[in-house]
């Protein structure tokens, strides 16, 4: 099941996509997709509603964050060996973790702002987890049951302010649009493997990014439990989960997003990203 939010921003409406490929709107069945909603109740209540009674929805509407209000966006760093290798990194042991501002969650297709001051903005396309029952302590084989499905993410990252400014990651993660999720949320149901998944990002039709999710250091099911163990993982919360090789600051000479840059992702089963790159002014 392809589950979205349409609309102006703040004012999305639950949606999902039928056999037919046509977008229905969902809110007169549920509320949002959120904390309250993402789980296995509103997958049973959508399936066992009459679509064909269902407003169509057009496919020109903006297409919004396909979570609204999650908890908590969780990265987590460095998990392509691929990755590791192209930017003479040591593969972690443990999964690195950092958390993206919720700020920074923005539509599949809005634009990129480069933020003031900004020198090294750079594109990463991600794999993310939607989790969709409360994990706590979980153990590995426990996590699909926690998992409610997956999307989309450019973890959009500005190298000097997370590299080169002291202190955490987070300072070069979390700026406004930063974090571009969707178009849609696949069920877990919809997807045969999650960890043999071909990823690629286009920046100005020109391929930067190609990668496999059979290539991650840390598979989706040990993250869910690992990060389980530090910290309570809600329905809602989002954890992407690290990036295939590509990226701009590996680039030789370095590479990074300007005003007017077009980037385009795709991962297999998860649709496609549009954005286009503006400045901050």
């Amino acid at each position: 099941m392809k589950l979205l939010r349409i609309g102006n921003p703040n004012h999305e409406k639950p949606a999902f996509i039928d056999k037919s490929g046509i977008i229905k709107d969902l809110s007169s069945v549920i509320e949002d997709f959120n904390q309250k909603t993402i789980n296995q109740e509103t997958i049973e209540i959508i399936k066992n509603t009459n679509s064909n009674k269902l407003p169509e929805i057009s496919k020109k509407i903006r297409i919004g964050a396909c979570v609204s209000n999650p908890q908590k966006f969780i990265g987590i760093g460095l998990n392509y060996s691929d990755h590791a290798e192209e930017t003479g990194m040591k593969p972690p042991k443990e999964p690195i973790i950092f958390i993206k501002a919720n700020s920074c969650i923005s539509g599949p297709n809005d634009n990129v702002i480069i933020p003031n001051n900004s020198l090294k903005t750079d594109w990463e396309i991600e794999l993310g987890i939607i989790i969709g029952k409360k994990a706590k302590y979980i153990a590995e084989r426990e996590s699909f049951n926690h998992i409610f499905g997956f999307c989309i993410v450019n973890d959009i990252s500005e190298r000097e302010f997370q590299l080169e400014r002291s202190g955490q990651w987070d300072k070069g993660k979390g700026s406004d649009t930063f974090g571009p999720i969707g178009p849609y949320m696949v069920t877990k149901d919809e997807i045969t493997n999650v960890q043999d998944l071909n990823l690629k990002l286009k920046v100005n039709g020109k391929i930067m990014q190609e990668g496999n999710t059979k290539k991650m250091i840390f598979g989706v099911e040990y993250i869910v439990s690992y990060v389980s163990n530090f910290m309570t993982l809600y329905p809602g919360d989002i954890i992407t989960t690290g990036t295939p090789p590509g990226v701009g600051m590996a680039k030789k000479p370095e590479v990074f997003l300007k005003p007017g840059d077009e980037m385009i992702l795709e991962i297999d089963g998860l649709g496609i990203q549009k954005q286009k790159v503006i400045s901050n002014q």
